[in-house]
């Protein structure tokens, strides 16, 4: 009967290495005082590498500021945020296609807890604690028969969020000065457009807003094929609209050359999240067929948003 419960170059001839000797902290705003934690995060050796990269990136491409800011965020996104998401979309796949299966040995092992109980005398919350017992082995073992425990699919999040936030901190230093006087020098004249300060932030709120709505519609597009979703999820949703939101006046007060970083990293994302929705690019990745793939993808988005916020004529 319990057959079922066995069961993540060097700066070159400018000296740039030079610069993290007393003028990094003499230029270094007081963010929090002095030995802050967001101050000793600004200047460690992961920030310091995200600088020497971007410094990098620019001069090998001999681009302007702004536009070495979005290739850079592109760069990122696409060499290593992208194979990730590939992955956890693959995970997310074989999960769903678990579903029936664990909804069959559920039913089974219900059926064999009922009986056990019958014979055995226990009670409803005893039965209870059995069957969520086992119920919880079977699970664990079908994640590792087919390599696909959930905790794997946020292997994304925990990679794109500390390099989110070391290059945000290295665009902030060369933005402020405390990378290289002359980095800032170039910042201040490297934006475009009605951006031209990279180091003042976007007077006119167009960076900003236009963040807060690519965002919004990142969080909106991947919540629109879940027509039952718990309420943990209801609640994920609504938290990452919040977010969306907030990024709005946080935008508005830091250098342009972060918010054109994060305006250009969301656009690359939402990009990606398209892509990954693509028939013939799940295919190329390898990712699993299941019952919610559909044949027309971004027609079925649009429908969807169209409908959902009420578009129709």
């Amino acid at each position: 009967m319990w057959r079922l419960a066995r069961g993540w170059g060097s700066r070159g001839a400018r000296g740039w290495g030079a610069r993290r000797g007393p003028l990094t902290v003499a230029a270094a705003p007081a963010s929090g005082g002095p030995g802050s934690w967001y101050e000793r995060l600004a200047q460690s050796s992961a920030v310091h590498w995200a600088e020497d990269g971007l410094v990098a990136l620019q001069a090998a491409a001999g681009l302007p500021w702004w536009a070495a800011i979005v290739c850079g965020a592109a760069l990122l996104r696409t060499a290593v945020t992208l194979p990730l998401a590939a992955h956890q979309s693959r995970l997310l796949a074989k999960l769903e296609n678990l579903q029936p299966e664990i909804k069959k040995l559920a039913e089974c092992l219900r059926y064999e807890v009922s009986v056990r109980g019958k014979q055995v005398g226990w009670s409803k919350k005893a039965a209870r604690f059995h069957f969520k017992k086992n119920l919880r082995r079977i699970i664990t073992e079908l994640y590792v028969r087919d390599n696909c425990h959930p905790f794997k699919a946020t292997l994304v999040m925990w990679v794109q969020l500390p390099m989110w936030v070391c290059v945000s901190l290295a665009l902030r230093n060369c933005s402020v000065g405390a990378a290289d006087p002359e980095v800032q020098e170039q910042f201040s004249a490297g934006g475009a457009l009605w951006f031209t300060d990279l180091t003042a932030p976007d007077s006119t709120w167009i960076l900003p807003v236009s963040l807060g709505l690519v965002n919004l519609l990142i969080v909106e597009v991947f919540a629109l094929p879940k027509m039952k979703v718990s309420r943990f999820q209801k609640f994920v949703t609504n938290f990452f609209r919040v977010v969306s939101v907030v990024m709005i006046p946080v935008a508005a007060t830091v250098p342009s050359s972060m918010a054109l970083y994060w305006l250009s990293s969301s656009c690359v994302g939402l990009s990606h999240n398209l892509l990954l929705r693509s028939p013939t690019f799940r295919r190329l990745c390898r990712i699993p067929r299941t019952s919610s793939d559909s044949a027309t993808p971004y027609r079925d988005i649009v429908s969807a948003l169209t409908a959902r916020y009420g578009f129709k004529k």
